[in-house]
């Protein structure tokens, strides 16, 4: 049975905090848009429950992803023993070609779920491994060069109710890799429908905001010869939203 409506259709969400690369659920990644045929906007389908996790808060993930490219049509259909066990997919330019491509969290109903980048052609362009065990799932932060080498960083908590680790991985020549791990870190709790905290720049470059694993504290995490940690301040959902309009 199915427990609550399907989640807000996925699209590219839009931010209103100021000076935030990314705040909850925006990614954005260098540049404008070229003209080129690309991706302008994507959407989960084809609800099931086939896969009885619920770490987002019902019984509900999806099996097939649509976009839209340049006004076409494309269909992404997972087989049974995956599911698309996320809230929206998130746009992006991971190569900084001009185009957009979209990120998304597949789940597999035996080895859990892995970060996958699919382009406009459909095609899986890079994926992390599968977390290894089901019910095992990660919890997206955002995307932006994080440490100023001229690539795209995808940032993540790795099970952010058990492992609590913040993983950083760099897109370069058609692949991913893990480029650092700092545990201690989370983003969010089972039965939640949202992602806490994301990625901002108050002007000296871009902060991964978090919370510590016992939800104490707002943790800022960034890049200077080194990848460092800093405590913002008590964590309150009015000080989360502070400190992503760079406000704290």
């Amino acid at each position: 049975m199915i427990s609550k409506a399907p989640r807000l259709p996925a699209r590219l969400w839009q931010c209103q905090a100021r000076g935030a690369l990314l705040a909850l659920s925006l990614w954005l990644a260098g540049g404008a848009l070229a003209i080129a045929e690309t991706i302008t906007s994507a959407r989960f389908t084809e609800p099931t429950t086939r896969y009885a996790h619920g770490v987002l808060g019902d019984n509900i993930e999806y099996g097939a992803l649509e976009l839209t490219v340049q006004g076409s049509t494309l269909t992404i259909r997972l087989p049974s023993d995956r599911v698309f066990e996320d809230l929206a997919p998130r746009l992006i330019d991971i190569d900084l070609d001009g185009t957009q491509e979209v990120i998304v969290i597949e789940s597999h109903i035996q080895t859990g779920a892995q970060l996958a980048i699919y382009d406009r052609g459909g095609r899986k362009v890079a994926a992390t491994p599968q977390i290894g065990t089901r019910f095992r799932w990660l919890s997206p932060i955002g995307a932006a060069d994080l440490d100023g080498d001229g690539y795209v960083e995808i940032a993540y908590i790795d099970r952010p109710h058990l492992a609590k680790t913040l993983r950083i991985w760099r897109f370069r020549d058609g692949d991913l890799a893990e480029i650092t791990s700092l545990p201690g870190l989370t983003n969010h709790r089972i039965g939640e429908d949202f992602i806490t905290g994301g990625i901002r720049d108050c002007g000296s470059g871009p902060e991964m905001i978090v919370v510590s694993a016992d939800w104490q504290q707002i943790v800022s995490v960034s890049h200077d010869t080194g990848w460092k940690t800093r405590t913002l301040s008590l964590f309150s959902s009015k000080a989360m939203k502070q400190a992503l309009n760079c406000s704290d």
